[in-house]
């Protein structure tokens, strides 16, 4: 035990020197594969060095990292410092959405695409002020654990992992899918497969070591994903304004990108009305009231993802959780502030270099990703030059020249893309794939890992077996871990919908569901057991009928809630004309089960004109009045549980769950 505490206590000793070899060995990593191209390597060969040597590194660190010790698989010992944390929580957080699908976003939706880089990173001052350093000193497991402590039996652990379950799932498909694409594109496998492949590695990092493995991976994945997110978007800085610092040049692309779109508009080949859908105009894909809850639920639901706060019950001190968040909003702030400047500089290419040309005269990577089904020109997938002259030939008045009403992306691709786009080495193309991929697999991590502990801990532990033995629960995570993953990869090999818009759920779902038992548990003495549980089950029902009903079942909403309008989720832009909309509506077949993504009803918003993916703006506010209505006609609380809520406030003071009875010391 002393060995492995000294040994333990040498690793923390010398963070600083083994990650700064990690990262001067991945720069020259970087450099080996740009010699090898330059030396006529073929690029198959280069992606694989870049997708296989990064998953190995990360399934060493996770095999280096297996612990059997439950502190370290829960809460990595309680050991991991601030500075490192934040790091950690950096990669948890800048999941596939943040690293593959936000800059599509903005790239699909200009201004109003900052209603996510708003939403995401105001969030996290919400979980600085209101509930991270609070559940640190409370000292729990899981989230589930502090519901079951604060509100008093197993009923609200219940559904603190209800609303968990459903949340980290529909998050971690998102992951997954997001791997999925990225092995698609640089594997050369079909899509189905690659999310499987993807899955492979991710279990690596997180099934041996749990939260010490995964803590650990997502240190050395930040790294990889913050230096690939930089590197193409300053070198197209550098080479379009001979300045390499994109944050400054941002307005300049702007100019240039409005101009291209007058000049478009001058010459034909753009519709004339598409000036007031331009990149920075305010409000022209949102309506202001879709663009302020869209940031409200992003917010709120920041302060609620299970496994966003189980990261801060890592740290050895409350005091180092709340300087985690601060490090963790300075990592994140790193990526956040260039996304618009990528978006912005990668509209600039697209319009600078393709717009305008003959058909016949388009460049390769319309084609490498066309035929993957994710560019798309005149309405159809851009595979091959017949293809694409085919279906522009069936345009009246078509004059062979891509116009921009031609032309359409996925937003998923925009980012891993984008080095093609602009004529950038093939090394810097494979490094965004890694980055990509690291990004998908660290939030992954967090997210399985916040699913096997919740079925292992809260409910096995907890509530079936509390004599369990140490390696039992250990087994039963694992067995769990790979369950939930693989019932992940198969739904994400589904294609649900985009990235950015499965995330969007999650948010929300979080937030109906979690948030006001989180909040007031701390903030409000009063609320009780009978309360909570009302309160979670009606936000969270609320947030899940008006997602479901919306997204897969609009022909209930149209006969009994008047729930359907002809709105895009993501763009909040009319699909169709009315009349179609109507002639659609006649025939509720075409309407059952899970719509086809191709279906021009597939995305649809409902009262109020509220976008599903802000869902949590009628179940929060349910979740809030249940709550305090139902305290008020229910008993308070103890005394004692009333000093324990005073307890978890204070910053000082020693953890007040006992880690190694499970009890709460107040208690």
């Amino acid at each position: 035990m002393a060995n492995a505490s000294a040994g333990k206590g040498d690793f923390l000793n010398n963070l600083g020197r083994i990650y700064a070899l990690y990262t001067g060995g991945f720069f020259g990593f970087i450099v080996l594969v740009g010699i090898l191209e330059q030396l006529g390597v073929q690029q198959k060969y280069l992606g694989y060095m870049f997708m296989g040597l990064t998953i190995l590194v990360y399934a060493f660190i996770g095999v280096v990292s297996r612990t059997s010790d439950v502190g370290e698989y829960y809460v990595a010992g309680r050991s991991v410092p601030a500075f490192y944390n934040g790091m950690a929580t950096g990669a948890d957080w800048m999941s596939a959405a943040s690293f593959i699908g936000m800059a599509g976003t903005l790239f699909l939706l200009g201004y109003d695409g900052l209603a996510f880089v708003l939403g995401w990173t105001g969030g996290y001052v919400l979980v600085a002020v209101l509930i991270a350093p609070f559940l640190r000193k409370f000292g729990a497991y899981t989230v589930p654990d502090f519901l079951a402590a604060r509100y008093g039996g197993n009923a609200a652990r219940l559904c603190g992992v209800l609303v968990l379950m459903a949340c980290s799932f529909t998050y971690v498909v998102a992951q997954i899918f997001g791997t999925g694409l990225i092995a698609q594109r640089f594997l050369d496998m079909n899509f189905e497969v690659a999310c499987f492949v993807g899955l492979m590695g991710i279990l690596v990092c997180s099934m041996l070591g749990g939260m010490k493995a995964v803590t650990w991976t997502q240190v050395a994945q930040y790294i990889v994903l913050i230096v690939a997110y930089l590197i193409p978007v300053v070198w197209m800085s550098a080479k379009k304004f001979g300045i390499p610092l994109p944050q400054l040049t941002y307005g300049q692309a702007l100019q240039s990108i409005a101009q291209l779109e007058q000049e478009f508009v001058q010459k034909g080949l753009a519709p004339a009305n598409s000036l007031a859908t331009s990149h920075t105009a305010p409000f022209s894909r949102y309506s202001p009231a879709n663009y302020f809850w869209l940031i409200f639920c992003l917010m709120v639901g920041t302060a609620s993802l299970p496994h966003v706060l189980m990261r801060y019950f890592t740290t050895p001190s409350v005091k180092e959780a709340r300087q985690s968040v601060a490090w963790s909003l300075l990592f994140i702030f790193i990526l956040y502030f260039t996304a618009p400047a990528y978006a912005a500089f990668s509209k600039l290419e697209v319009y600078s270099t393709l717009i305008g040309k003959n058909l016949a005269d388009l460049p390769m990577w319309v084609y490498n990703w066309g035929k993957l089904g994710l560019i798309n020109i005149c309405g159809k997938a851009a595979a091959s030059a017949a293809a694409v002259a085919d279906s522009c030939k069936a345009i009246a008045g078509h004059t062979g020249v891509l116009r921009l009403q031609d032309f359409s992306i996925n937003t998923d691709v925009v980012v891993i893309s984008t080095p093609e786009i602009a004529g950038l080495p093939y090394v810097i193309t494979g490094l965004v794939a890694a980055g990509g991929l690291a990004a998908a697999l660290s939030t992954a991590d967090g997210l399985l890992l916040a699913l096997a502990n919740a079925l292992s801990h809260d409910i096995y532990y907890k509530m079936i077996n509390p004599n369990a033995p140490t390696k039992q629960r250990l087994v039963i995570s694992r067995v769990l871990l790979v369950v939930v993953a693989v019932l992940a990869a198969w739904t994400a090999s589904t294609r649900p919908t985009d990235i950015v818009a499965m995330v969007a759920w999650a948010f929300s779902l979080a937030a109906g569901g979690l948030f006001p038992a989180l909040v007031l548990g701390v903030w409000w003495k009063r609320t009780t057991k009978q309360g909570a549980i009302a309160g979670m089950l009606a936000g969270f029902g609320v947030t899940l009928f008006y997602l479901v009903i919306t997204r897969y079942f609009p022909h209930i909403g149209v006969n009994y809630f008047g729930m359907v309008s002809n709105l895009n989720p993501i763009t909040g832009a009319p699909l169709i004309s009315p009349e179609a909309m109507k002639a659609a509506l006649s025939n509720p077949a075409l309407l059952d089960g899970p719509v086809a993504a191709s279906h021009p009803l597939q995305s649809r918003v409902g009262w109020f004109n509220i976008n599903n993916i802000s869902s949590a703006a009628f179940g929060l506010p349910v979740g809030f009045l249940v709550m305090y209505v139902v305290s008020l006609m229910t008993p308070a609380p103890s005394k004692e549980l009333q000093q324990f809520i005073d307890d978890c406030r204070r910053p000082k003071g020693k953890t007040l769950m006992d880690e190694k009875s499970g009890l709460v010391a107040s208690h």
